[in-house]
């Protein structure tokens, strides 16, 4: 779902904007998915983690893009709120999941 939101928020940034702040955002909020997905495919809880750290990377990456597309301008405040505020809330989430990985190991 959060992808999806990028998708369309990025739809509404700057043409001047196609080769470079679109694509990295993009490529980065896809990544956090695709990082779970992949980590969950694995067979062991160090491969998994590995994959939730990339996962949480690019979280981290997302959230300076989307703070970086509010102060240029291209997404409204309250549009940028409710996806920061999401964004910290799967932070969170992965944050947690870690720790919980870390104390069964």
């Amino acid at each position: 779902q959060l992808n999806l939101e990028i998708y369309k928020i990025t739809n509404n940034f700057p043409k001047s904007e196609i080769y470079s702040l679109i694509p990295q955002l993009r490529r980065a909020a896809t990544s956090i998915a695709g990082n779970i997905a992949e980590g969950m495919g694995r067979n062991t809880t160090k491969e998994l983690l590995s994959f939730l750290y990339n996962a949480r990377g690019s979280l981290a990456e997302v959230i300076y893009y989307l703070i970086l597309g509010k102060d240029l301008g291209y997404i409204e405040k309250e549009s940028f709120e409710e996806s920061y505020r999401r964004y910290n809330g799967l932070a969170k989430g992965i944050n947690v999941f870690i720790s919980k990985l870390k104390l069964k190991d």
